[in-house]
C-alpha cells in the first residue's frame, strides 16, 4: 500500500488563504525541495502556476529576485505570494506553456537547423531578460534551456530563481541611467506585490524590440562594478548552500561522498561547502547550476564570482541552439572538465591569468592537450559571426566574456537574416514529458547524470602532497 505523504507536503490545498482565491490543480513538477501545480484563479480564471517551496532558503532567494525582477518583460511574473510561520511558501507565478528545451528537441525531431531570424530572437529575448538579472546585480546560477519558459504567444522568461544570489543591496543599480532591454508582449501583468519596478521602460523600441539606449558603460566598468560589489560583501549575506539540486548533480569534480572522514580530498573546499561557508569573508558556494552548463572555475571549486557564470552558461545555451546539441555534455563533474579542455585547450596561466589559484586547481590535472578541438569543431556549418559569438562567452578567463549589454549590440543580430518579430516565432503546443525526480522550470534536465565517479575514467595517478592529494587524470 502506497504510503501517505506527510500532511505539510499537502498543505497548499487545505490552506484556506490559498484555496480562498486560487483552484490547485494537477501538479505538474516535482523535486527534492518544491511542487509546483497548475491552478486557476478564481476571480477571472487565469491559469497560473503555483510552486509550494519545502526550503526556507530557496523560497526567500526566489521571492526576493523575483519582486526585484518585477517589470522586467523577460523575467517569470510573481503575482503574489503566500508565507507564513510553520508553512511553505507558496508562488503564484504567471503560467507559461513551454520551454527552450521543448523548442530545441522539436527541432532535432525534425532533423532541421532552426531558422536563423528564430534562432536569433530567441537569443535576444534570453540577453534581455538575463541583463535585467545582472543589472540588479542578480546572479541567477542555473540558466538552462529547461529554465527559459516560453508563452504561447512567443515570450521567452526567466525562470527558476530558487539558487540566485543577490550581490548588493536591495535596487542598488550599477547603470542607472541606462533602462535595461526588453521584449514587451503587450499583456497586462498584474502584481499584487506593489513593487517598484527596478528600472524605468521606455516607449520607443528598437530593432530588438528593447529600450531604445546607448551602450550601457564599457567591458571593464561592467565587472570593475562586479568587482567591487564582491569586496564588499556583507557577512549578513552570506551563502547557506541550501538550493535545490539538479538531481544527482555533484558540487565539484572532488566527488560528494557520505564518508567525508575517511576521503583523500578532505581538504577540497567541497567539503567546507558542506559544512559552513566562509562566513569572515562571505564566500559564495561553487555547488550551483546544472552540470552541462556550470562553468569551469564552479567546477574547480570558486568561490569568488559573479554574473560571469552567467555567461558562460548563456554561451552553452547559445551553442545548442546553433547545434541542438549540448555543447559538453558532461556524465560526471570530471567528465565535464574533460570535456571542455579538451575543446578550449590546457588550463593555465596564459588561457586564464590566475587560475592556478582556484581551489581545486592543484588537485585535479589532466594530461596535456596537444591539439584541442577548438569550440569551431563544435558548431560544423555555422558561420563565423555565430562561432565567434559562442567564443565571446565560452572561454576560461571569466574577465573575457562578453557582457549581456555587448552581445546585445553584436553585429551578429544587426546583420541578414534579421531577428523575426515575437509573432513569427514557432510555438510548441506543450512542453517533452516532465521528469517527476526535477521542479526546474518546470521541469528539468534528466541528462547530467550522476554524482562523479571515479571508476568511469580509467586509470588515475594519486599523490599525496603536503597539503593534501592531487589527481591526475589521463
Amino acid at each position: 500500500m502506497e504510503t501517505e505523504r506527510p500532511s505539510k507536503s499537502w498543505s497548499i490545498h487545505t490552506r484556506s488563504e490559498i484555496i480562498s482565491k486560487y483552484q490547485v490543480m494537477e501538479r505538474i513538477g516535482s523535486g527534492a525541495y518544491a511542487d509546483v501545480y497548475r491552478g486557476r484563479r478564481l476571480s477571472d480564471d487565469v491559469t497560473v502556476a503555483l510552486k509550494e517551496i519545502h526550503d526556507y532558503q530557496s523560497a526567500f532567494r526566489e521571492i526576493e529576485a523575483l519582486q526585484m525582477l518585477q517589470g522586467s518583460p523577460n523575467v517569470i511574473v510573481l503575482h503574489e505570494y503566500f508565507w507564513r510561520e510553520d508553512e511553505d511558501a507558496v508562488l503564484v507565478l504567471e503560467y507559461l506553456t513551454t520551454d527552450l528545451t521543448t523548442v530545441i528537441s522539436d527541432a532535432a525531431k525534425e532533423g532541421l537547423s532552426l531558422p536563423v531570424g528564430e534562432m536569433k530572437r530567441w537569443m535576444i529575448q534570453i540577453l534581455c531578460g538575463l541583463d535585467a538579472c545582472h543589472r540588479n546585480m542578480i546572479i541567477h546560477r542555473d540558466l538552462k534551456p529547461s529554465n527559459l519558459l516560453i508563452s504561447d504567444r512567443g515570450i521567452l522568461k526567466l525562470a527558476d530563481f530558487g539558487q540566485a544570489r543577490i550581490l548588493t543591496e536591495d535596487g542598488f543599480d550599477a547603470f542607472e541611467e541606462n533602462p535595461p532591454p526588453c521584449e514587451h508582449d503587450g499583456s497586462n501583468h498584474e502584481s499584487l506585490l506593489h513593487q517598484p519596478e527596478a528600472f524605468p521602460h521606455t516607449d520607443s523600441t528598437s530593432q530588438f524590440g528593447c529600450g531604445n539606449q546607448e551602450h550601457g558603460g564599457s567591458h571593464e566598468e561592467y565587472f570593475s562594478v562586479l568587482d567591487e560589489l564582491k569586496t564588499k560583501r556583507s557577512t549578513d549575506d552570506i551563502d547557506k548552500d541550501t538550493n535545490i539540486p539538479d538531481g544527482n548533480t555533484s558540487c565539484l569534480a572532488t566527488c560528494t561522498t557520505s564518508d567525508i572522514d575517511n576521503d583523500p580530498m578532505r581538504t577540497s573546499f567541497s567539503y567546507e561547502a558542506l559544512e559552513g561557508e566562509d562566513k569572515e569573508h562571505g564566500c559564495l558556494t561553487s555547488c550551483v547550476g546544472t552540470r552541462w552548463f556550470r562553468a569551469p572555475e564552479l567546477l574547480y571549486g570558486s568561490t569568488n564570482y559573479g554574473v560571469e557564470i552567467d555567461l558562460w552558461s548563456l554561451g552553452c545555451i547559445f551553442a545548442e541552439l546553433l547545434t541542438l546539441n549540448p555543447l559538453f555534455p558532461g556524465t560526471a563533474d570530471i567528465d565535464q572538465l574533460s570535456r571542455i579542455i579538451n575543446v578550449l585547450g590546457n588550463l593555465d596561466e596564459r588561457a586564464w591569468p590566475g587560475c592556478s589559484k582556484l581551489p581545486d586547481y592543484g588537485i585535479i590535472s589532466f594530461s596535456k592537450v596537444e591539439n584541442p578541438a577548438g569550440v569551431e569543431a563544435c558548431l560544423p556549418n555555422r558561420s563565423p559571426d555565430e562561432v565567434s559569438l559562442v567564443k565571446k562567452l565560452v572561454c576560461y578567463d571569466p574577465a573575457r566574456r562578453a557582457t549581456t549589454m555587448e552581445l546585445l549590440h553584436d553585429k551578429y543580430f544587426n546583420e541578414e537574416p534579421l531577428p523575426v518579430p515575437v509573432s513569427e516565432l514557432r510555438v510548441p503546443l506543450t512542453k517533452k514529458n516532465e521528469d517527476e525526480d526535477s521542479v526546474g522550470g518546470w521541469h528539468d534536465y534528466n541528462e547530467t547524470g550522476s554524482d562523479s565517479d571515479f571508476d568511469d575514467f580509467g586509470p588515475m595517478n594519486i599523490t599525496r602532497t603536503g597539503t593534501g592529494f592531487s589527481i591526475q587524470f589521463p
